[in-house]
Parts: C-alpha cells; structure tokens; sequence
C-alpha cells in the first residue's frame, strides 16, 4: 500500500474517531476497521463528482451498516464535498449536517437514508435496477448516457436482517451485474462475537442466490480489495458480494471487541489510536497537506469525468433530440397542470366498481401519459390490479420492462421502490394487501423521512376482504399509516375519489401516497373529483350554516353515511356528510376551509370507518361517536360483516340520535 493511500486512509479513520469522541456518542468500530474499503472504493473505483452530487451518471455509495456514518461524512469531507470540519465538528449534535445516521437531501453526497440495518441493500438493488432501466431506454450505439454501478457497504447486522435476504435474492434471479455488495466481515455485533447468532455460510448463501463471490483476507490490503473490485466491475452477468475480512475498531485498544461498536474511544483510547497509526496525537481534526493534495487530483478527476459525459450528452442530443428531450422530462417532471385539465382521467364510469379495479384502470391510463412510471406488486399484480398493459416485464432478459416482479418480498419491495425513486428520472408505485404494511413499515416510514413519492397501491382494504378472514382483514393499519409524519393516506370511496388519490400521488413531490382500495364494489357519488383533493369536503351539506350534526366517513363506509345523512334530514335532523378520504392532506389546508367543513361550533359528530377507532376522537371529540372495529374481524361474506359490525345506514343513523341525545 502506497504511503499516499495510507496517509488518506488513516485520516478518515481518525477524523471519525474523533468527531465521535467529542460528540461522545457514535459508532467508531466500522470506520476503523472498514476505512480501506470504503477509501478504495471511492478513490480507486468510483466515478463521482465532488463539486456536483447529484450528476446523473456517477456511482452510487450506499452506506446500508449506517451507524458507521463519522466515516461516510469524514470521507464526504476529505474528498471535497460540501462537509466542513465544522460539520465533522458538530457530528450528532442538533441541526448539525452530520446526523447520527445519514439522510438523503439534508447531507451533500449522501445517497439514501440508511440505519435500520439490511435496507441498504435493498436500496442498492433499487438503484442497480434503475440503472438498468434508465440505460435500456435511453442508451445508444456510442452514447452510453446511463452507465454507473452501485455500490454498498455492509456489515454482518445488515445480512442477518431478513430484507436484505428479500432483495439479494431478486437481485440474483434479476442478474444485475452492476451491483456490488461490499462485506465488512467483522463477526462482532454489539452483544458479541456472531458465532452466537450467525454462523451460515456468507458465501454459500450467495452463490446459491446466483452471485459472484469473492474473498479479501485482509481488509487493510488496498491492492487486495481493488482487485477484488476490478474483478466484480469485470463480470456484469450476476451481481456480486465481496466478502472482506476486517477488524472492527482496527488500531485502537479495544480492536476487536463489541464495545467498540458503539461507544467512542475515550480521550486515552483515541491518543492511543493515533500512536498505532503513526498520526500525531496533538493534532485534532487535521488533513495534512498532502492528503488535501492528493485529493484535489481526485476532484479534478471527478470534474473531469462530469464535464466530458457533458460533451456526449450535447452530441447525443443532436443526434437523439426526442430521447434528449424525454430525459429532461422524466428528470425535472411535473404532471400536475397536464393532470388537472384533462376530463378523460378525470371521467368516471357510473357502473359501480372496486376502487381497486378503478385504480388498474388509472394506472394504465397514466401509463400511457407518465412514461416513466414503473412499478408492480408483491406476487400480487391481479388482486392489485397493478399491471401495466402493453409496457413489459422487467427481467433479466428485458430491463425495459415497466413492470416489476417483486416476488413475496414486502419489505424488500418497499426499500427498492425507495431507492428507484431517488436515483432520478423515475416515478414509482408498488403494491400488496393493506394488511401487509406490517411487513413494509420500516421502508414506508424511510419514504416519509426522505421525503420520497413513492405510491403504495394497498388493496383489500377493510372486513370487505371477506372470507380470508382476520389475518387478512386490516383492523390498525389505517391508523399506523396515518402515524407517520408526512405521509399521505387516501382511502378513496367511489372513482371520483380515486382518481384524486393518483393525482395526488403523481404530482406530490416530496411526500408518499398510500392509496387504500377496495375489494368489494361501491356506487359512484355524483361529485367533481378534484373536490377530493383537499382530502376532506362537505358531501351533503345541512340546510344550514351550522348543522346539528357531522357525519365523517372514509372509504367504502361513506356510502352508507350519505345515506343516513339523507334519512337524518328526512326526519328534520339538520345534518352534514363529509367524506374525509385522507386526514393528511385535509390537516394541510388553511384553518378557514378546515373550519367550512367541521365548524369547530359543532359538538356532534359521528365518524364512520371499518378500522379501529385509534385516531378519529381527534375530530369527533368527547362527545361524539365512532363506528369502528377495535376488535379483530372474522371470517364470512363480506356483506354479512359489514352488517355484524355495525355498518349499516340504520347503526349510523341510530348513533347519530344516541349523541344528539346526550
């Protein structure tokens, strides 16, 4: 190993020893062991820009071990980008720019939020795959406009968690030889050495999932992993996993230990640390001139690469004008006055329908007029209704494909439809049964945090699932969806509504959308559906300005809410009907139409929802009602138990008496 790469290598490992000692707080046995990899990876193998993160055609790092995040930032630092040593300074310390795991769009060059151990993976299957996407679309003879690898950096935590298994095993069976998942083999976790919880055969595993494996002995030897990264960058038929033996917390006086995992050095340690790697010890948070050298030549480098891929794109634009213009649409898209004003995504048909198999019938629509949509389901695509007609399967054998086949891979589906989004260029949806949002919950709440619109397609909805029964009935997972910041929840009631949910979810830019769709098949409500779009509007209005009392239903219960609403009124009970398709967006409007459509004057109100009760008193108050499941459901046609649960015109209407009689 050169001194240079030496030099280099050991001033990233120190800058986050020490970031994480005056942050007293911080993980330092990852970036001491690991620093050579990552180094190599970035210095040696990966084509980036410094001074422009988000060029289009640069490699992709993703840091899935995320807690190893005082090395990612120390690295961000020495190779130029927008990193101070003030930022390194404030490491984990608030509104700092260096957060205690990595977050996309709040640090330069951070590719993806990663933490949760195993999603990294997953996201890096997402962007290989929409490399492969990208480039089977817009590539030509001499022109390869789209041509990165992806590459991620794990310990043994991430493989052991099971998304990681999910998105390994696409990635074989996708053959996406542009991915390469680098090892940091280190056998501690924090309770010990891995001999107590994970003894497989790393290699095995993924050579039976269809990978390259390939071994480093010694993850200190720079040539050794280089090799071993040209060797993978030369065989694009199978991904492959480099498997690199490392020494967690190499140099310092707990190497080797499971303390070192997430506790900082301590002053002693740390001055220790330096001494075994021949760094002076009196300076803190230093890069020597040479290495800030040596690294200019890197960004100059990087530089370079961005400006002459520049030069093609202008030749290929004058050759290609139609894909040139295409791929600035799909990268600076906004669908949302194109949407707004035509009438034939907007017609709905009179004929009752499930809002699921509305929904198929939107997706194919869009398909036609959002080019860059992609997506698919879990195994689930004609329950969905999620298949695009006439725009392929992507697969080994056509990466044109719009279509994705996740496989039984809930979680795994969730984190790659994540990390296809933020490569750039694409819009992407997924799909399964709502009540397997408990399988994707981790990736869904990324998608908030990230603030990524990514469209869930969550079908089957409520007790309408029918004879599966309760394990397939979804009772709490409206109101954990709706938990979580910054994501939008639409569960729509007839297709007027459904299509604002889509709008919706293809024109946001910067939340999720879960659109929560029906089995069964419900009526169609003589309304505009934009009226939807500020998620909650006045269905039946009272006769007058105050009414006595509000009614509030989601879904497939709005119906039968009209309805009570409508015989209310027959008996001279001045009532409103509000469908409230989704709390999310109603709570972004401004006060006065929040107030037009639930007069804070009125203390009678009734909400009605096949889900449990979690959540509504927030709008119905002390004194009013919700018609909910708090119990689990069972199995049995479905219109025997809506009937059993109390979904009924008459419970409603008879609710809605018991609390004006209070």
């Amino acid at each position: 190993m050169s001194m240079i790469d030496t030099a280099c290598i050991n001033t990233i490992r120190v800058l986050a020893a020490e970031a994480i000692q005056k942050a007293s707080s911080g993980h330092p046995g990852l970036p001491l062991g690991a620093a050579p990899t990552a180094y190599t990876v970035w210095a040696k193998h990966m084509k980036h820009n410094p001074k422009n993160p988000q060029w289009p055609n640069r490699d992709r790092f993703v840091l899935s071990a995320g807690h190893g995040s005082a090395m990612l930032y120390s690295m961000l630092h020495v190779f130029g980008y927008d990193v101070s040593m003030e930022d390194l300074r404030n490491f984990r310390q608030f509104n700092s720019k260096t957060p205690g795991h990595p977050e996309y769009g709040h640090t330069p060059g951070v590719e993806i939020t990663t933490g949760p151990l195993g999603q990294g993976i997953a996201n890096a299957v997402g962007m290989a795959m929409a490399e492969e996407f990208m480039a089977a679309k817009f590539n030509k003879d001499g022109y390869k406009i789209v041509d990165n690898y992806t590459f991620a950096l794990s310990g043994d935590g991430c493989l052991m968690e099971g998304v990681a298994s999910e998105a390994a095993s696409l990635a074989g069976t996708l053959k996406l030889g542009k991915l390469i998942l680098l090892y940091d083999s280190n056998n501690i976790t924090i309770e010990g050495n891995t001999d107590i919880a994970f003894t497989e055969d790393v290699a095995k595993r993924f050579d039976a999932y269809g990978w390259q494996v390939l071994n480093v002995e010694d993850g200190n030897s720079v040539e050794d992993i280089s090799t071993a990264i040209a060797k993978a960058k030369a065989d694009t038929s199978a991904p492959s996993i480099i498997i690199i033996n490392t020494q967690i917390g190499y140099g310092s006086p707990k190497a080797g230990s499971s303390s070192v995992h997430g506790e900082p050095l301590g002053e002693e340690g740390l001055a220790k640390t330096k001494e075994f790697l021949g760094m002076c010890k009196d300076d803190c948070f230093n890069v020597s001139e040479e290495v800030s050298a040596y690294m200019k030549e890197l960004v100059d480098s990087g530089i370079k690469a961005e400006n002459e891929w520049n030069e093609m794109f202008k030749k290929y634009a004058a050759e290609y004008p139609g894909l040139a213009k295409e791929w600035e649409m799909w990268h600076n898209d906004s669908y949302e006055e194109m949407l707004l004003n035509d009438a034939d995504f907007w017609k709905a048909d009179a004929k009752p329908n499930a809002t699921r198999s509305i929904s198929g019938n939107l997706i194919n629509y869009l398909a036609q007029r959002i080019p860059n949509l992609i997506g698919g389901s879990a195994d689930l695509a004609p329950s969905n209704k999620t298949a695009m007609k006439g725009v392929g399967d992507f697969s080994a054998q056509d990466y044109s494909g719009r279509n994705l086949h996740f496989g039984v891979r809930e979680h795994g589906m969730a984190a790659i439809a994540n990390a296809m989004a933020v490569y750039g260029g694409l819009k992407t949806y997924c799909a399964t049964f709502f009540v397997f949002t408990d399988y994707m919950k981790g990736a869904m709440r990324l998608s908030a945090l990230m603030n990524t619109p990514v469209t869930y397609v969550m079908t089957h909805d409520s007790i309408g699932v029918g004879e599966d029964g309760p394990t397939h009935q979804p009772i709490e997972q409206l109101a954990s969806i709706r938990s979580i910041p910054n994501f939008i929840d639409f569960r729509p009631a007839d297709a007027n509504e459904t299509a604002a949910g889509w709008f919706t979810a293809v024109t946001n830019q910067s939340s999720p959308t879960c659109l929560v769709l029906t089995r069964q098949n419900l009526p169609v409500l003589d309304i505009d559906g934009k009226v939807a779009l500020k998620g909650a509007y006045t269905l039946l209005d009272s006769k007058n300005s105050t009414p006595e009392i509000i009614l509030i239903a989601t879904g497939s219960e709005v119906h039968v809410t009209l309805e009570a609403g409508k015989q209310l009124q027959a008996e001279g009970i001045d009532a409103r009907v509000v469908s409230m398709p989704s709390m999310e967006l109603y709570e972004r409007q401004s006060a006065e139409y929040k107030e037009s459509v639930l007069p804070s004057s009125v203390a009678n109100r009734v909400a009605v929802e096949a889900a449990t009760s979690f959540g509504w008193h927030k709008y119905v108050g002390l004194k009013g009602e919700v018609i909910s499941i708090d119990t689990f459901g069972a199995s049995g046609p479905a219109d025997q138990l809506f009937k059993h649960f109390g979904f009924t015109t008459e419970n409603v209407v008879a609710k809605a008496k018991a609390v004006l009689a209070k």
